[in-house]
């Protein structure tokens, strides 16, 4: 691949291939990006391209004005939405954007996801907001941009800090999570997936379960990500 991009479109290249590995996507559906801060740009997956034809020269850079730099096919469809929050967030380094069935119900509910578990604390100590469904005027403008709007107001209205809470659903549309690189944004998906599922078998079982104690989330919390942190190696 002859491009000064080649090792940031690989990355997006194997990110996009983990998420779906993993499970996260149907078909088409889907995306990760790159970012890469110096040059002012990212890398996305193009639109409707399945997975087991994409290949890494396919990957498309896009600059923070939805420029195309490189690519010979066109972005995803959700490529203002990630161009909005490189702009709005300067610590993220990689978005994605699954079809996931857990997370995606959630989101069509408009429910927030309760913190029940430590593996939702051992990653928040926050329940994963759900974001009101887009406001007419909203739709009919520009959509795609509009939906990064929809997620910074959430955050700015909830208080909450995208550093801290790597992830949001959309209401009736799905989910959205980031990190600061592209493989997280990844992992932060599978976590959300996985979080989504334990929280509606729980409530299957037990339609009034409690909350998870505040003095659990802040333990399980903070030996992972705390100053004095002594989860993992």
């Amino acid at each position: 691949m002859s491009s000064k991009y080649k090792t940031l479109k690989e990355e997006c290249y194997e990110a996009n291939m983990e998420l779906n590995a993993l499970g996260l996507v149907i078909y088409t559906f889907g995306n990760v990006s790159a970012v890469d801060r110096n040059d002012g740009v990212f890398a996305i997956k193009p639109s409707g391209v399945p997975y087991e034809n994409l290949r890494p020269e396919d990957i498309v850079i896009i600059d923070f004005e939805n420029n195309k730099i490189e690519g010979e096919m066109r972005p995803s469809s959700d490529t203002k939405t990630h161009a909005f929050l490189y702009k709005s967030w300067q610590h993220i380094g990689g978005i994605a954007h699954t079809h996931a069935m857990y997370s995606v119900a959630w989101a069509q509910a408009q429910m927030d996801i309760p913190i029940f578990g430590t593996t939702h604390a051992d990653h928040l100590t926050a329940d994963i907001p759900c974001a009101p469904p887009m406001k007419d005027e909203l739709i009919e403008g520009d959509y795609e941009h509009n939906t990064g709007i929809q997620i910074l107001n959430c955050f700015e209205e909830r208080g909450l800090s995208p550093s801290e809470v790597e992830m949001v659903l959309i209401g009736n549309h799905g989910p959205f999570a980031w990190g600061k690189t592209a493989a997280k944004a990844v992992y932060n998906s599978k976590v959300l997936e996985t979080v989504a599922q334990m929280a509606y078998l729980t409530l299957q079982i037990n339609p009034s379960a409690p909350r998870l104690k505040e003095s659990i989330i802040k333990k399980h919390y903070e030996r992972k990500h705390g100053k004095n942190a002594y989860y993992g190696q």
